[in-house]
């Protein structure tokens, strides 16, 4: 079993909290709310404090924040339907462009592993791809997909492969990779009975793990072309399937999911003012049917509804958590004795 401690609450944002990103150095934490604002938060001694005020050119709620991989670039996304581009510069961040195109609130931005490609997803029901060169400071859509039915909430890149995956309030997941000069959509993932508000993938990018409106987790297996078990599949593209559901753990919606890359924990923040914590159970030794087991909760981890965690890519256990209430709170998810 593992236990949650409660490190620190940092106050700053005057309005709900909607997302959290660490750097890729773990060394920044990224928020942002409904103040239209987003907050870098860095150590200093023994106590994180904010280090920057990014605030002018969104109108609306940032809904989501994402560091590129090299860490010199952070995208964030309003309701004001622009995605913004910020460059460190030194010691101070700048806006460099503005991803225009969606026509509603836009939802959840990603950056693709090598950092050449930004996806975004929007209440319009549609995905975009752009190209990235970093160099020249230049941004341009690629394609724009719309094979959602409605309000698409997350989009999340695979972290080796140029594949995007969208969860959506038409209850699905989508999987889009480059098919000669466009997009296309190759997978449906359907099991989920209620909006898929996150997705996440493994380490390896064999799993990926959804949460729901309908109060579940589900981890999804990826099978390859030619796979032992037998599971069809079709072309060059793989199958994915539903091989576990967390059910009977949250009493609301669960609005995020991530899957820490170095422990492989999944932390949950739900609607139920909760955050949890959930393990591969290592006695199970079928892929196929794997068990995850929760290993620790804190109840009432935030006065309001948990928008969002994130897992410290460089510190295991270092866990960030954003709500209604506007605070934001780090925790650390240790072995019990």
């Amino acid at each position: 079993m593992r236990s949650i401690e409660q490190l620190e609450t940092l106050v700053g944002h005057k309005d709900r909290t909607w997302s959290v990103a660490w750097n890729p150095t773990g060394t920044l934490l990224a928020s942002s709310g409904a103040d239209k604002t987003v907050r870098l938060w860095g150590k200093e001694g023994a106590r994180w404090v904010c280090k920057g005020l990014l605030e002018g050119p969104h109108q609306r709620t940032v809904r989501c924040v994402a560091w590129s991989p090299c860490g010199r670039l952070l995208a964030t996304a309003s309701f004001d339907g622009t995605t913004c581009i910020w460059k460190s510069n030194s010691s101070e961040f700048e806006c460099i462009a503005t991803l225009e195109g969606h026509e509603n609130e836009v939802k959840s931005v990603s950056w693709s592993s090598c950092g050449s490609l930004i996806a975004t997803c929007s209440r319009d029901k549609s995905v975009w791809i752009w190209d990235v060169d970093e160099n020249n400071e230049d941004f341009e859509c690629a394609s724009i997909k719309s094979e959602h039915t409605q309000d698409v909430k997350c989009v999340r890149w695979h972290p080796t492969d140029e594949v995007v995956a969208s969860a959506s309030y038409d209850n699905t997941i989508k999987m889009f990779a480059k098919e000669l000069d466009d997009w296309c959509c190759f997978c449906t993932l359907e099991s989920h009975t209620s909006t898929v508000w996150s997705i996440d993938f493994d380490d390896s990018g064999n799993r990926l793990v959804s949460c729901s409106d309908d109060r579940t987790v589900k981890i999804w297996q990826r099978y390859l072309p030619g796979n032992a078990q037998g599971v069809a599949t079709t072309g060059k593209y793989p199958t994915w399937k539903p091989v576990c559901t967390l059910s009977g753990f949250h009493d609301r919606p669960i609005y995020d999911v991530k899957w820490c890359k170095r422990t492989g924990l999944i932390a949950t923040a739900c609607g139920d003012d909760a955050l949890r914590i959930f393990q591969l159970d290592e006695s199970v030794g079928d892929s196929d049917q794997p068990s995850f087991c929760l290993v620790a909760s804190y109840p009432k981890a935030h006065s309001q509804e948990v928008n969002g965690i994130s897992w410290n890519p460089a510190i295991s256990g270092l866990l960030a958590s954003c709500s209604d209430d506007g605070e934001i709170k780090l925790w650390n998810v240790v072995s019990s004795a």
